[in-house]
């Protein structure tokens, strides 16, 4: 019987009320009947996510896999078949796959993820270079990022208003017209949609492989934003934060093989988006503080 974490369950209860807990209650029974289909054993303790657990298991011929179970999440649903399209270039392989239970085996990588490289330069090289080998056309079926430029400009205008305009007419003018410009018609491409240090491990096979992918379709600049963040202390504490963001972008751009102009323009219209966001939500104030720095320096 599999151990949960304490501090996982209470997160998820608290967060998601009565489905979490009824989630919770099928964990045991849904892990074992996992490891049973697919000929695995557990030999290690569950690790948790933020929405899910992680088992370290054994596969039938002693290959190292993952057992990766979500709490049934809309951002869950297609990471899948982001998966599947990738077939292993530049993503941990998936051996094995029950959507129906938010359930996927996976190839293991190694507990080391770019954020402990210590060099945030070449971490952001590493992940834009592996931005470009997922960029691979998308199936239909993947959401597309240019669905929800609508919402995105009605949500920026109603936002400014219902929170007093907490972002200059200079820096809500630059991401409004970004989504005008760029966000209403965007390339059939493959994105992670949450490309961060953080997700990029260590592996075998390759150097590095990217895990817990949203799975959209979009414009490959759009991810350039969440690179940045996973730095954003030192970024935002340098001589000039401006020139060190744009440094940093054009690093992940050249990496990346993108327009270093397109990657400023989405990673200030994101800014803005996630400044307002946040501040609705009542996020700490170090996050709204980052988003909105970004978003007025980039402007």
């Amino acid at each position: 019987m599999i151990e949960i974490p304490e501090d996982f369950a209470r997160q998820l209860i608290h967060r998601e009320g009565d489905p979490g807990r009824t989630w919770l209650a099928s964990l045991p029974g849904l892990v074992e009947e996992l490891l049973q289909r697919w000929h695995c054993r557990q030999p290690e303790p569950i690790t948790r996510g933020h929405l899910g657990i992680i088992l370290p298991v054994r596969r039938h011929d002693g290959t190292p896999a993952v057992l990766k179970i979500s709490f049934t999440h809309p951002a869950n649903v297609y990471e899948p078949h982001a998966y599947a399209v990738w077939g292993g270039r530049g993503a941990v392989l998936m051996y094995e796959r029950d959507d129906a239970r938010f359930a996927m085996l996976l190839e293991q990588g190694e507990w080391q993820t770019l954020e402990d490289l210590g060099d945030v330069d070449q971490a952001t090289a590493v992940t834009g270079q592996l931005a470009r080998r997922l960029a691979v056309p998308a199936p239909p079926g993947i959401p597309r990022l240019a669905d929800r430029a609508e919402g995105w400009e009605q949500s920026l205008r109603e936002s400014a208003d219902l929170l007093g305009h907490p972002l200059s007419q200079r820096a809500l003018g630059a991401a409004l017209a970004t989504i005008q410009d760029l966000a209403r018609k965007q390339p059939d491409t493959m994105l992670h949609g949450d490309l961060h240090f953080g997700n990029v491990v260590r592996a075998q096979r390759e150097p590095w492989l990217v895990i817990d992918p949203s799975g959209l379709a979009g414009d490959l600049a759009s991810d350039a934003l969440q690179v940045l963040l996973r730095g954003a202390d030192s970024l935002l504490q340098a001589d000039d934060p401006e020139v060190e963001l744009r440094r940093r972008l054009a690093i992940f751009a050249d990496a990346a093989e993108i327009d270093r102009e397109r990657a400023v323009r989405w990673a200030q219209a994101q800014a803005a988006m996630g400044a307002h966001h946040s501040r609705k939500a009542a996020k700490q104030t170090w996050i709204v503080t980052g988003y909105e720095q970004v978003a007025e320096l980039l402007a």
